[in-house]
């Protein structure tokens, strides 16, 4: 049986940053593939700014969305930030085209990245910035040494890994403290459980990218029927699910529609029983 905590909604990240645990993942608010300019630039500005005036203080982007691109929207859209409102981006990707993602952990590219989305963000400090990939072939310490050194000089508040194991979560803390993990994870891929885990025992924020994927087929019937209990859809019962499995996960979950939107922030307020819990996670 996994172990559940009373439900919190707020999340301090670096224990210092209070955050609403269901936040917004920009990444939908970019062309074809996560390439170039989105469609209709104004409409993606207004599910930015609704998601702020609904109480989302937590966006995740990337220098990688776009690229570029997605990181200058959300400026456009929310500049002068509002008070507690948190960025985070990422760094470490190249990108050739719609759907192409190659790692590079580069010190200079990682270094132009970091200056990058500081002028794009307007911001002086990022509060989260994450690295994308640890690239194969650079030593991560070598991929990390310009982030130590933004940290030092204040461009940078905590940092943050994603896609990886424990051993290199244990690698990267020999260079600078991680403050969170962004791992694919939801109802129906579960593959870094263990890291979960860890995070929750080492008081990391842990943020699944992809949470809105839909449980197999075998769940179906069995999301729909708690769905319908609560009177919710399948992807409010499966960021619901989420929210109660462990106090420090993080939901970004990203559309282009304001409705969908305001659907996704409802989540928070559906209680799954832990019967029902039990029941989505077997």
């Amino acid at each position: 049986m996994m172990e559940t905590t009373q439900k919190a909604l707020t999340f301090k990240l670096g224990n210092d940053l209070e955050i609403n645990r269901l936040g917004y993942g920009a990444m939908q608010l970019t062309g074809f593939g996560v390439y170039g300019e989105v469609d209709d630039r104004e409409n993606a500005k207004k599910v930015l700014q609704e998601a702020v005036n609904a109480g989302v203080n937590f966006i995740d982007t990337a220098e990688a969305y776009g690229p570029q691109f997605n990181e200058t929207l959300i400026a456009d859209a929310l500049y002068p930030y509002a008070t507690g409102v948190v960025v985070a981006t990422k760094g470490g990707f190249n990108r050739t085209g719609p759907n192409q993602w190659i790692p590079n952990g580069d010190p200079e590219f990682i270094r132009q990245n970091i200056e990058g989305s500081l002028q794009r963000l307007k911001v002086d400090t990022i509060d989260l910035w994450q690295l994308h990939r640890i690239d194969p072939k650079v030593p991560v310490e070598e991929t990390l040494a310009p982030v130590f050194e933004a940290v030092k000089a204040g461009k940078i508040k905590h940092v943050g890994l994603s896609e990886v194991t424990i051993a290199q979560i244990e690698q990267a803390e020999k260079v600078l403290p991680i403050v969170s993990v962004q791992n694919l994870y939801n109802l129906s891929k579960r593959q870094w459980e263990n890291v979960l885990d860890y995070t929750t025992q080492r008081g990391m924020a842990f943020i699944p990218w992809f949470p809105l994927a839909s449980g197999p087929d075998s769940m179906a019937d069995k999301i729909n029927n708690i769905a319908a209990k609560h009177n919710a859809t399948t992807a409010q019962i499966a960021l619901a699910w989420l929210l109660k499995r462990s106090p420090n996960i993080l939901l970004i979950p990203g559309t282009k529609s304001v409705g969908h939107l305001n659907e996704n922030l409802k989540a928070t307020e559906i209680e799954l029983s832990e019967e029902e819990f039990e029941q989505l996670s077997k």
